[in-house]
């Protein structure tokens, strides 16, 4: 019982590892496309929507980093 909430807990964390490197791609892709909005604001907007894009990224990386190896059965975080 036991493993598999694990499993499914595995699963669930490697989906969500993606979908946010999905949405950091997904902001440095639409940033281009809205850029004549952006520059209504400041400069400063386009550092923050690129930051935004980093850390989503990053965030998804280092999920998948994370729980990916286990998911095949490695366990490398015991």
């Amino acid at each position: 019982m036991v493993n598999k909430m694990q499993n499914k807990t595995i699963r669930m964390q490697i989906i969500w590892g993606v979908v946010l490197v999905l949405a950091g791609i997904g902001v440095f892709v639409r940033i281009p496309q809205v850029a004549a909005r952006i520059e209504t604001f400041q400069f400063f907007s386009y550092f923050c929507f690129y930051l935004l894009g980093l850390l989503l990224i990053g965030g998804g990386a280092k999920k998948l980093y994370k729980y990916f190896p286990r998911a095949a059965g490695k366990n490398p975080h015991k």
